[in-house]
C-alpha cells in the first residue's frame, strides 16, 4: 500500500458482536502498514503498532513484544504506512484539547481520516486494557466491563491512533481512538484520559484512501448481526457506560 492510506481488517461492529475467535496473521497486517492499533484473538489485550513493531498490552498490565507476527492472529486491526504531513510541538491538556488542536491543523478533514502520533512526556495518563473473552462470541461491551484501568504520572512514551469521520461509526470508531505505550515498552493500553508534561511532538497526516478486508470462512462473522451499536461503541471507547465501570 502507498503511504498514508488506511488498511483495516474486519469491523468494530464485529467485535461488538463477539467475532474474535479467528482472524488473520499479524504479518499480513504489517504488509499494509507500520503504525496502527487493534486487538488480539479473543480480545486478549490491546494492540499498538509503532515503527513496524507490534506490542500486546495485556489486562494484567504487562506488555509483550510480538516477535513472531506470522504466528499471532488479530480479529481486528487498523494500520497505515505513516508518513506525517504535519509535525509540531505543542502542549495538550486533554483528549478534548487534542481534538481542537487537530481540527485547527486540519480544518478540511471533517470527513477524512487522520493518523495521529504523539511522542514525549505525559503529566498524567489513564489507560485501560481488556482481559479477553470468557467464552466464544462474548461481545466487546461485556469484555470491557471487566477491563483493568491504570493511571500514571510523568510517564514518557508514544501514542498512536486514528481520527475516523462520523460516517465510519460501526465500521471503525468515530472520533479520536488512541493507544499508548511507554518509552521502555513496559506499560500501555487504550487511552481514556491524558495531559502532557509541557510540549510533545505531535505528528499527523490526513488520509483519503481506505481499504478494508472482511473475514472469510468465519462462521462467527457470517452469523453476526453487525447492526451499528453506537451506544456500545461509545461506551467501549470512553471506558465507561452500559456496564463498563469508570
Amino acid at each position: 500500500m502507498a503511504e498514508n492510506e488506511v488498511f483495516q481488517y474486519s469491523l468494530i461492529s464485529a467485535l461488538i458482536d463477539g467475532v474474535a475467535s479467528h482472524g488473520t496473521p499479524i504479518s499480513r497486517i504489517l504488509a499494509h502498514g507500520d503504525h496502527g492499533l487493534g486487538t488480539f484473538r479473543n480480545m486478549v489485550g490491546e494492540m499498538i503498532v509503532v515503527d513496524g513493531e507490534v506490542y500486546q498490552m495485556k489486562g494484567d498490565g504487562t506488555v509483550v513484544h510480538i516477535s513472531d507476527p506470522a504466528a499471532t492472529v488479530t480479529p481486528f486491526a487498523t494500520v497505515t504506512r505513516f508518513r506525517p504531513t504535519t509535525t509540531t510541538r505543542t502542549a495538550v491538556s486533554s483528549k478534548e484539547d487534542l481534538q481542537a488542536i487537530l481540527t485547527s491543523l486540519f480544518p478540511s478533514a471533517k470527513n477524512h481520516f487522520l493518523a495521529i502520533r504523539m511522542d514525549g512526556a505525559f503529566r498524567n495518563i489513564k489507560f485501560r486494557t481488556a482481559g479477553g473473552q470468557c467464552f466464544p462470541r462474548e461481545g466487546m461491551v461485556d469484555v470491557c466491563s471487566r477491563q483493568s484501568t491504570y493511571s500514571f504520572s510523568r510517564e514518557e512514551g508514544s501514542m498512536f491512533g486514528f481520527r475516523c469521520p462520523q460516517y465510519a461509526m460501526g465500521i471503525n470508531v468515530a472520533g479520536d481512538h488512541l493507544h499508548f505505550i511507554s518509552k521502555d515498552r513496559q506499560r500501555g493500553g487504550h487511552i481514556l484520559a491524558f495531559e502532557t508534561e509541557g510540549e510533545v511532538v505531535l505528528s499527523a497526516a490526513q488520509m483519503s484512501n481506505f481499504h478494508m478486508e472482511l473475514p472469510t470462512d468465519d462462521e462467527e462473522f457470517n452469523e453476526a448481526a453487525l447492526v451499528k451499536d453506537e451506544e456500545g461503541i461509545h461506551a467501549v471507547e470512553i471506558g465507561h457506560g452500559r456496564g463498563i465501570p469508570k
